[in-house]
């Protein structure tokens, strides 16, 4: 039996300790925002955080995991800087990585409230958008980073 706590919440699972995350999140929890896209921890669709930092969850197993407070897109509160920066430059197009996408941008913001372009460009060149959005992403981290100074 391993036990997750996700969004706050414990979760007692009977799955084997070698059960991928991202499968325990989906198909365990009924958590469908984390995404599956590469299956291979390149792309960033299944991003969630882990003790608060971005993880790609297909490359983590439920026993890696235990122990650790998971948040997945669906943790998040609705009314995060990032959630209400994606709303309102728009930044999703197809949005299938955007939840991973969202959770990058959290954690790195996070550690760094006022990233300089350089460390925006560092932590977000490994997430893959396959509908292009990079200058709509970019977008939204100024716009959530500029909201939580804001509130800061």
């Amino acid at each position: 039996m391993i036990s997750l706590n996700v969004n706050g919440k414990e979760y007692p699972l009977d799955v084997p300790p070698d059960t991928v995350l991202l499968w325990a999140i989906r198909d365990y929890l009924k958590l469908t925002g984390t995404k599956y896209a590469c299956g291979i921890g390149e792309c960033g669709s299944c991003t969630v955080h882990v003790d608060g930092k971005a993880e790609r969850s297909c490359s983590m197993t439920v026993e890696e995991a235990q122990g650790k407070k998971i948040t997945t897109i669906e943790g998040l509160p609705k009314n995060h800087p990032v959630k209400k920066a994606w709303i309102k430059d728009q930044v999703v197009q197809c949005g299938f990585c955007q939840p991973g996408v969202m959770m990058q941008v959290a954690a790195l913001l996070s550690e760094s409230p006022k990233p300089d372009p350089q460390e925006v460009i560092k932590n977000m060149d490994d997430v893959i958008c396959r509908c292009g959005t990079y200058v709509r992403i970019k977008k939204g981290i100024e716009t959530a980073a500029a909201m939580m100074r804001k509130e800061g």
